[in-house]
């Protein structure tokens, strides 16, 4: 199996690093020092158990997608809408899109029924641009677990974690999903397929859409936000608004606003990448992660006055912090 990483930066990496240690046909797309790096001295990773280094196949150019059996979208959500087409047009006729991004994906309402099927968000989507280049045939559902960042230009850091759930958008077990879980386990990671894999968005998204912007407001890790009794009301309360929108459009997230906190604890002294944007000046994924949910508030006539005043913050906070 031959895969692509389209946006190799922290989680992709990561993830393409693990690949090419397993002896993956694997390329990674990047661009700026960070794939001059990799070009020239391969990606390091520096993990509690020691550092590695391997020699990757990386390069700028969207044609090497061409020859992937699955292509591995690790784009931040923002970056995704601008290059859509394009990405399209460098797609093998039978090349997965596997989107392992945060927040609520541009494919979530495709192949889901019900009355908002085929919608889009516009904080996710704008004009429905991603979702009309790239056919939802195509898709495969990617939920990221792992806590990285990029260090210095090819160098990354892995904190924590090592699972990346798949699933097909319709819930059937297809071969391609089987054959690349496969594939992610042969390099050390966990990969379930999972039959409702929007679902364990929503459990992931509970954390995100909250602990990320806070962490962009106050600068605090998630160690710090997860155990200040500051901010826990706000805590709760934004994630009470999350569970609300998600039963609305059909899921229960399976762990208790408690577990999800202490979770974030255990992770400790790591910077959300939103933090970690905003600290190397690149746009926030604000949109995505929060955005979204709000947006999907308001169209369903849920209140989520936490989440807004935590999405407005952060909005202003990335318009004022690039003057």
């Amino acid at each position: 199996m031959k895969v692509a990483v389209l946006g190799a930066g922290a989680i992709g990496g990561f993830l393409g690093a693990r690949l090419a240690r397993a002896h993956v046909d694997v390329v990674l797309i990047a661009r700026g020092p960070h794939l001059a790096a990799m070009r020239e001295s391969g990606l390091r990773v520096i993990e509690s158990g020691g550092e590695w280094t391997v020699p990757v196949k990386a390069t700028d150019d969207f044609a090497a997608m061409r020859e992937a059996d699955a292509v591995l979208v690790t784009l931040k959500a923002h970056s995704l809408p601008p290059v859509a087409e394009r990405v399209a047009a460098n797609l093998g006729a039978k090349t997965a899109v596997v989107s392992a991004q945060n927040g609520i994906p541009w494919w979530y309402f495709q192949h889901h029924g019900g009355e908002l099927e085929g919608i889009h968000l516009q904080t996710v989507d704008p004009g429905g641009v991603v979702a009309r280049a790239i056919d939802p045939y195509r898709v495969i559902g990617c939920i990221v677990y792992p806590a990285t960042s990029l260090v210095s230009p090819g160098v990354v850091r892995h904190v924590e974690g090592d699972r990346f759930s798949l699933g097909e958008l319709d819930g059937s077990q297809s071969a391609r999903c089987t054959e690349l879980s496969a594939l992610l386990v042969g390099a050390g990671l966990k990969a379930p397929v999972q039959p409702r894999i929007r679902s364990e968005l929503w459990l992931k998204l509970l954390g995100n859409a909250v602990f990320n912007p806070l962490s962009a407001l106050t600068r605090a890790t998630l160690g710090e936000i997860a155990q200040s009794p500051l901010v826990a009301a706000i805590v709760r309360g934004a994630m009470e608004e999350v569970g609300q929108v998600a039963r609305r459009v059909g899921v229960e997230i399976t762990i208790s606003i408690d577990q999800r906190i202490k979770g974030a604890a255990r992770v400790g002294d790591h910077k959300t990448s939103m933090l970690q944007d905003l600290e190397s000046g690149r746009p926030m994924e604000i949109d995505a992660l929060t955005g979204s949910v709000v947006e999907l508030g308001d169209r369903l006539g849920i209140p989520v006055p936490h989440l807004r005043t935590l999405y407005a913050s952060v909005k202003l906070l990335g318009a004022t912090s690039i003057r």
